[in-house]
């Protein structure tokens, strides 16, 4: 059973410029870790500087699927209208965002007489032509469960789309290693360099030899670069690798040299190497993570959104001493994550009570 929290008397600071300047302001000088600003996001953001904060993560109100505590963005009279409410709002983001940040944007698709409206794609295509966003990620959540669907002429709906923008292509900041899965160690087997899955080199050296479509040459600098890669893996630098050989093995991605680098490599040299960090893999653009079922926390809000989900993002693009801002908060699942890896935070919303139940969420008692 979900508990009931009972909102906790708090003074309204909505339309109150002066308060979300002195809110953020002292988050932004360290003063507090996290600021809760109440009010319309569109007005909020107006109020804030220009380049003032590393990195935003997101998740607006479905349009036309819920009736949320406060009217507010989600309840247009289309597609089209809620896309350009949000286009509004994308628009001050991108001016409060720092050009080494990154925003991160969940948002969930709708049905217009029984058609997908492709709400996510038309406002991604929208900021990337008219406000100039640059689209690095498009992931798919995987829900891995849906609600209730009793459709019987379509599949069931169990993803949504999380899109990863910047302000420029290069220089944003992110840190590729901090969402690493933890790579396996290489080990010696007999004398012989064996990496994390298993690879010593022993069936690429027979390849090699016996290859029919190397010459001479090719055949003496694929011997000679397997054995560089194998010290690499005995000294760290790499966990793991593969060798594609030409004519051996398929060939990843590409065979056109036009567009493939490793394609070209193949044609120029016989060979080339797929390296694996040593600190692991980075994550895919396939996240399966549970909908957050208990979010309703007795304030009417009824967001599926989970802290896990912000985790990768923060982790990735948000600076340790960086500020994460979310638009929409609601009951402050951002905020929450942020908190959780050391980040200051500021969130906005519309309702008071969403507000109330984030700041007791995250162990906040006084307004």
């Amino acid at each position: 059973m979900t508990e009931t929290l009972e909102p906790l008397p708090m003074p309204s600071r909505q339309n109150d410029l002066r308060g979300w300047t002195q809110d953020f302001e002292a988050v932004q000088s360290g003063v507090e870790q996290v600021a809760f600003l109440h009010g319309d996001s569109l007005q909020v953001l107006a109020s804030l500087p220009d380049e003032s904060v590393d990195m935003m993560m997101t998740s607006p109100p479905y349009w036309g699927q819920r009736k949320y505590e406060s009217d507010g963005i989600g309840a247009e009279r289309s597609p089209a209208e809620f896309i350009d409410e949000l286009l509004a709002i994308t628009r001050e983001l991108h001016r409060v965002l720092k050009s080494t940040g990154s925003f991160w944007l969940n948002i969930g698709d709708s049905y217009v007489k029984k058609a997908l409206a492709g709400v996510p794609w038309r406002l991604a295509i929208k900021m990337i032509d008219e406000q100039g966003w640059v689209l690095r990620n498009e992931v798919v959540w995987n829900k891995l469960k849906g609600g209730m669907d009793q459709s019987r002429d379509r599949l069931a709906n169990t993803h949504e789309l999380i899109f990863h923008f910047v302000k420029r292509a290069q220089g944003y900041y992110y840190d590729v290693d901090a969402i690493r899965t933890t790579g396996r160690e290489a080990k010696v087997v007999n004398g012989a360099v064996v990496s994390a899955t298993g690879v010593s080199g022993i069936r690429y050296r027979r390849q090699i030899e016996l290859s029919t479509v190397l010459t001479e040459a090719e055949k003496q600098n694929a011997c000679q670069a397997l054995e560089a890669i194998l010290r690499d893996v005995a000294e760290g630098r790499l966990s793991d690798f593969r060798m594609v050989i030409r004519g051996q093995q398929r060939v990843t991605h590409s065979d056109q040299a036009k567009v493939s680098g490793r394609a070209k490599e193949l044609i120029d040299k016989g060979f080339y190497f797929l390296r694996y960090h040593p600190k692991g893999t980075k994550p895919s653009d396939v996240w399966d993570i549970l909908p957050e079922d208990t979010q309703a926390r007795g304030a009417g809000h009824f967001a599926v959104y989970p802290v896990e989900l912000c985790l990768v993002p923060i982790l990735a693009s948000c600076p340790p001493d960086g500020i994460v801002l979310d638009p929409f908060c609601g009951t402050g699942t951002t905020m929450v994550a942020a908190s959780q890896l050391g980040r200051r935070s500021v969130g906005i919303d519309l309702s008071a009570n969403y507000l109330q139940t984030a700041r007791n969420r995250i162990g906040l008692t006084l307004w």
